[in-house]
């Protein structure tokens, strides 16, 4: 979904021409990065010469010699690391296709990073089952969420397909509540989309208006038995002042995970490992995306797979 998100405003957007216009000022602005840093090094190198010089000049070093050669040093070492990435060449694909490729990729660069908003990560003292349980359960939404979504309501499971790696639901939502300010910009029955990419990957698209969307990017990994890295990432192509919105992200975001933190301290204390069986697992709609979970990663001991594979790596 968010993959189909990004080609359409790029159709919509950008031509082949300023596809082309796009990947010249990139290309530009590659090289002189690239120009600073190469001049950046024969500067730092003379920096520490310098300083070298003066300071063992007297033979003596003082406090003050030894922190300013520190000092340089460290920027010297830090600069090195700073060097820009190197993109293909046109050696490594015909002139036609290097093009083709550049203006592609360029472009999709250009505008994934337009839609990016803001990105928050966590580390959560909680099973990394406990997350994917949370993400998957649609009725959280509806009680674990009751205040900040302001009684939004599923109103019904519109879609569901397995695929090979997880599975897609769509499901309508309702503002049940009058003063619920969403309803400013969305309609009052809205399809929203939640995706299971990967074990680890979740994503919720939920449209606003006019066809646009924010797209919300869940990574949960483990990183033992009872913690678990958590990144949330979100992209959005709406029209609105951008530091205005990351503002309003960053808050809702922030205010949805506070009212997560006692939902997954409860999942914590239970035998949440029952939940990971498959003659266990809910039959209702609401739960069709955590039993395909189940179905793919669970019955067969996968989980406990994925938690020692990551305590390895």
């Amino acid at each position: 979904m968010f993959t189909s998100c990004l080609k359409n405003n790029t159709k919509l957007s950008l031509n082949k021409d300023s596809n082309v216009s796009n990947v010249e000022i990139a290309l530009i602005i590659d090289k002189i990065k690239s120009n600073i840093w190469i001049f950046g090094i024969p500067s730092w190198l003379f920096g520490i010469t310098d300083r070298s010089i003066a300071a063992f000049t007297d033979g003596y070093l003082s406090y003050i010699e030894i922190f300013q050669l520190f000092t340089t040093s460290f920027f010297f070492v830090s600069w090195l690391y700073l060097k820009p990435d190197e993109s293909f060449n046109s050696n490594d694909l015909g002139p036609s296709q290097y093009q083709e490729y550049l203006a592609r990729s360029q472009a999709n660069k250009l505008q994934l990073k337009k839609l990016h908003m803001i990105s928050q990560e966590y580390i959560l003292p909680f099973p990394y089952i406990c997350q994917i349980y949370h993400l998957l359960n649609l009725k959280h939404l509806e009680t674990v969420h009751h205040f900040s979504l302001n009684n939004l309501k599923i109103f019904q499971i519109s879609h569901f397909q397995p695929t090979n790696t997880g599975g897609i639901i769509k499901f309508q939502t309702i503002l049940d509540s009058p003063a619920n300010p969403l309803r400013i910009w969305r309609q009052p029955i809205v399809e929203v989309d939640l995706i299971l990419h990967t074990p680890y990957t979740v994503e919720l698209s939920i449209p606003v208006y006019n066809h646009r969307r924010i797209i919300v990017i869940f990574n949960a990994f483990p990183l033992n038995d009872s913690e678990h890295h958590f990144f949330i990432d979100i992209y959005s192509d709406l029209e609105w002042p951008k530091p205005l919105l990351q503002i309003i992200l960053h808050f809702a975001s922030c205010l949805t995970l506070f009212e997560d933190l006692p939902y997954l301290r409860a999942l914590a204390d239970k035998n949440i490992g029952r939940l990971f069986k498959s003659n266990r697992a809910s039959n209702h709609e609401t739960a069709l995306l955590f039993k395909r979970f189940i179905e793919l990663y669970g019955s067969s001991g996968e989980v406990t797979k994925l938690l020692e594979g990551r305590e390895e790596s």
